[in-house]
């Protein structure tokens, strides 16, 4: 894919509206742009299966995995007043939240903009100034004055998905994406991209490209797509938390521009570690930059793969600051990078070395 079809593409997908549960907005996106090279199935739970074209019987597989939903909130309840009490759909800290735009999806499918609602400083105690309420306690506004009118008006009530409304923008002097939702639209757009640069090859294990939903509620889709699978090995297309703004240099393992990351442990997951380092050899001969983590927080799809069948599975990831916030940095090098190590270990993978990782 030319770079500035990936770079159009990175941008639709972040500014696709899909949060867990909610996902058909960008899982009709994705299919869109995948469906020339790849045979489609969609499950009730809003799972993709995208099968490369040239996959033949009896043979092992490689699934690729990315998620299709973004941390979000779905709306409890609507107030008196006509503010909205919502709940977060993923992991938010409260501090991300007041003062956002929003848009919400309405009984009718339309998009409402709104705004986390925040008392004017002229109006705040000294003890309101220095604190962020709790979640519970936020609201959001659509501009209605009353209960009735957000219900019967706006046509928002209990079970209306909230998503973040900010657009994606790229800057080509420094090579970097600015945007929400880069979690982990930019991983499912690293497997879109994978599919389309093998789509003409023959390989030695049939390619399957799982989007999986609900991934940030607790990798829900993925338990089910890796049951629907059966992969012989896995690579997960991630976006990780960068921690270069606040970590010191020799801690620092997740930064921009430093290529992906393959992690080595979260709090969910460590991976098999004869793939974990034929995935670091096949990056170092290839000359594709890459760091290794350990992460104390986090969890992500590979946990649910791995844990279905135990089938050799890594996590690449595409490094992002502020993650799980509105508004994130991410360089489409990593980008790149992480696309072009994908492929190059299904290009040189064989049953032998699969079988190696295993072998001890």
């Amino acid at each position: 894919m030319k770079k500035e079809e990936e770079i159009k593409m990175l941008k639709a997908f972040a500014d696709a509206n899909a949060t867990s549960g909610f996902e058909e907005e960008f899982v009709k996106l994705f299919t869109e742009t995948v469906k020339n090279y790849a045979d489609i199935k969609i499950d009730g739970m809003l799972n993709v299966y995208a099968a490369k074209k040239q996959n033949k019987a009896h043979r092992p597989i490689i699934q690729l995995d990315a998620h299709s939903d973004a941390v979000g909130f779905i709306t409890q309840a609507v107030r008196p007043n006509g503010l909205i009490k919502f709940v977060p759909l993923g992991g938010w800290v409260k501090y991300n939240i007041p003062a956002l735009r929003v848009k919400i999806r309405n009984r009718d499918g339309e998009y409402i903009p709104g705004v986390v609602a925040t008392k004017p400083p002229h109006f705040m105690t000294e003890a309101e100034r220095n604190n962020v309420p709790d979640i519970a306690d936020m609201s959001i506004d659509v501009g209605s004055s009353s209960r009735e009118e957000t219900i019967n008006d706006y046509k928002i009530d209990t079970g209306c998905p909230i998503f973040v409304d900010v657009k994606c923008e790229y800057n080509d002097k420094t090579g970097l994406f600015f945007g929400k939702d880069f979690d982990d639209r930019f991983g499912a757009a690293a497997m879109a991209d994978v599919l389309q640069e093998l789509k003409d090859e023959q390989t030695n294990f049939n390619i399957v490209a799982a989007l999986s939903s609900q991934e940030e509620v607790g990798l829900r889709g993925a338990y089910v797509t890796a049951r629907e699978v059966k992969p012989d090995l896995a690579i997960v297309l991630e976006s990780c938390p960068a921690d270069d703004t606040f970590t010191p240099d020799w801690l620092s393992q997740t930064g921009l521009k430093r290529g992906p990351m393959l992690r080595d442990m979260d709090t969910s997951f460590l991976p098999n570690p004869k793939f974990q380092q034929y995935a670091c050899d096949v990056a170092d001969k290839n000359h594709i930059p890459y760091t290794r983590s350990v992460r104390t927080g986090g969890g992500q799809d590979g946990a649910a793969i791995y844990y279905e069948n135990g089938a050799p599975t890594i996590v690449i990831g595409i490094p992002v600051r502020y993650e799980h916030s509105p508004y994130c940095f991410s360089a489409y090098h990593d980008f790149k990078a992480a696309v072009d190590l994908a492929v190059a270990i299904i290009r040189d993978m064989t049953e032998e070395k699969l079988a190696s990782f295993s072998n001890f």
